[in-house]
């Protein structure tokens, strides 16, 4: 009797220690990856810049400089700050009524719309590009339609300006935002509007009021993730933008590809990565994901 009661006993202990076992070590793979494809590869291609030109301190010092004060970059980071909140304002325009519609949806509508917001994406992003650039040009869709209907009288100017580069960020980034929205509408609790409009609510008071406010860290965290994309963008401002719409990371892929000048092309690179990390401190301090995903 007693070896049995002992047995029982150790055999609690054990499911008690395995129940013990801390989390946080599943996510030690993951932090392997993230080392392995994100932190070394940083970290070698900035000291190995600087030793290939065999630049001292006081050099390296001075490239920092002309990164800070540069007009030039200075100018790019500003237009990459600005393409990057207008495609955010205009993307979460878009978005905001499609994740309601899909918040409110079910069965076969809902699997339409999760289909059209997720299917680009297994299409290369060249491809889209290149498609909104058939769309948009000069002899393209748009100015045809709006010419055959008498609304303007010579073509729109839709590319290689900062509109187009806006309509093609807005539409690569869109998903992004939409699902983001969707995830924190489908967690809002029906009967909260419903107790609104018993208590004599209107449609739009109870939305401004109850539904807006219950959604908020939803929009704050989705713009977050298309403002970080957004200042990272490279191949649709360089195919569809012109010259005044030079953002940072094309000025990176010049000084990589053309000058050769490795040093001032790692030192942008770790600016744009700070700005980067900032925002994603942002993100996380103020979104909340437990109550996104429901």
């Amino acid at each position: 009797m007693a070896d049995a009661t002992l047995t029982r006993h150790e055999g609690m202990s054990v499911r008690t220690r395995r129940r013990t076992v801390d989390p946080g070590l599943f996510l030690l793979p993951l932090l392997a990856l993230l080392l392995v494809v994100f932190v070394a590869p940083t970290l070698w291609f900035f000291f190995n810049s600087l030793r290939e030109t065999g630049q001292s301190l006081p050099e390296v010092l001075k490239t920092i400089q002309t990164v800070l004060f540069s007009s030039t970059i200075r100018d790019a980071i500003l237009k990459t700050n600005w393409i990057s909140l207008v495609v955010t304002l205009v993307a979460l325009v878009i978005a905001y009524p499609i994740a309601y519609a899909m918040s409110r949806s079910r069965g076969l509508a809902l699997t339409l719309m999760v289909i059209c917001i997720v299917l680009p994406y297994f299409t290369s992003i060249i491809v889209r590009t290149y498609s909104w650039m058939v769309i948009l040009g000069r002899n393209g869709i748009v100015n045809e339609v709006l010419l055959q209907l008498g609304v303007i009288s010579s073509p729109l100017q839709l590319m290689y300006n900062t509109t187009g580069v806006v309509i093609g960020m807005s539409y690569v980034l869109l998903p992004y935002l939409v699902l983001t929205l969707y995830a924190a509408m489908k967690s809002i609790d029906d009967r909260l509007l419903h107790a609104a409009r018993s208590l004599g609510a209107g449609g739009f008071y109870t939305f401004r009021r109850v539904y807006l406010p219950l959604t908020l860290h939803g929009v704050f965290s989705g713009c977050l993730i298309v403002f970080i994309l957004s200042i990272g963008f490279f191949i649709t401002p360089a195919l569809m933008g012109g010259p005044k719409d030079v953002m940072i990371a094309m000025l990176i892929e010049r000084e990589v590809e053309l000058t050769l000048n490795w040093p001032l092309a790692s030192i942008m690179s770790l600016f744009l990565l700070a700005i980067t990390l900032v925002l994603y401190a942002v993100y996380y301090r103020f979104s909340n994901l437990q109550k996104m995903m429901g």
